[in-house]
């Protein structure tokens, strides 16, 4: 049996600039798909447009092109796949694999409890067979299924899924895609073969994996790498006030995000060129080097 080309992708949300973490995750999905020789797609995860500020989404590839990035392909828009997401609800719940539930968050709050993804479930809705116009959203039936994959940087990880995700919503009160079930759809559909991401998605990854078995569809490799954190230890983002990549200092930045995926870069790279940089980095790239800490503290240097 033929090995897949290796594809890979970076999906950020055009909610604001990319940032120092948004950079560490794009260089470590770009540097595993060319290490393996495979395809770099761009995937703009913008299901909720009203959290788009206008223009944002150029000021994303802008950045990116500027810091010497190169991916195959017209970037994919989340937003225009959102009919694609539905159906495969809709599919789910004409199987059995899913519920309309129409439980208010207040209700959730009495009576939920907490586990490893957040609070469970507590399977109110279950069995009542609700029909459309008296739901609030659809969940996925999970069950004690145990629910192990590796992960290419933090091992093996396991979860009883019952215990420790619940039956988890995979279509909004607004009829809008989550974000599961909207990842989960595109990169089946996409052909993508490793996901490369931040250590925050780290558990929800069960989810998608169920899911992904649930429709019966091979599936993708993981490797999460470190989120970047502020002083306070909050993840770098809009919401702390995260400060947009400098435009013209792409050299700089992407030696120090070598640094920090423990790739041990030399000195002279920060004042060549960045094809230098890039071919550099190219050839000495080694995953097993990334640290498998959950958090890296964001320096100035």
């Amino acid at each position: 049996m033929q090995t897949p080309i290796y594809h890979g992708r970076f999906a950020p949300s055009p909610t604001g600039p990319l940032h120092y973490g948004s950079l560490l995750t794009a260089v470590a999905s770009y540097l595993q798909a060319r290490s393996n020789h495979g395809q770099w797609t761009i995937r703009i995860e913008n299901i909720d447009p009203s959290r788009e500020p206008k223009g944002c989404i150029q000021d994303i590839l802008d950045t990116l092109s500027n810091y010497g990035f190169v991916w195959q392909g017209r970037p994919y828009r989340q937003i225009e796949r959102i009919h694609h997401h539905l159906r495969v609800a809709d599919n789910l719940l004409q199987w059995g694999h899913a519920f309309r539930c129409q439980c208010s968050r207040k209700t959730l709050a009495v009576c939920t409890e907490t586990g490893a993804m957040g609070p469970i479930y507590p399977g109110n809705c279950r069995y009542l067979r609700l029909p459309a116009d008296q739901a609030n959203v659809i969940r996925v039936l999970t069950d004690h299924t145990q629910l192990s994959f590796t992960d290419r940087n933090y091992g093996v990880r396991s979860y009883d899924m019952a215990s420790t995700s619940g039956d988890f919503v995979i279509v909004r009160a607004d009829n809008l895609p989550s974000y599961i079930l909207a990842a989960t759809v595109d990169d089946i559909q996409q052909g993508y073969t490793e996901i490369v991401r931040g250590h925050d998605l780290l558990a929800i990854t069960a989810r998608q994996l169920y899911l992904t078995d649930v429709l019966g569809k091979p599936r993708c490799h993981f490797l999460h790498v470190p989120i970047i954190t502020n002083d306070q230890g909050e993840k770098l983002s809009k919401q702390t006030h995260a400060p947009a990549l400098p435009k013209w200092h792409a050299r700089h930045m992407l030696v120090n995000v070598l640094e920090d995926l423990g790739q041990s870069p030399p000195k002279r790279l920060r004042w060549g060129s960045l094809e230098t940089l890039w071919s550099w980095a190219m050839t000495h790239w080694d995953a097993a080097r990334i640290p498998n800490c959950p958090t890296i503290t964001y320096t100035d240097r």
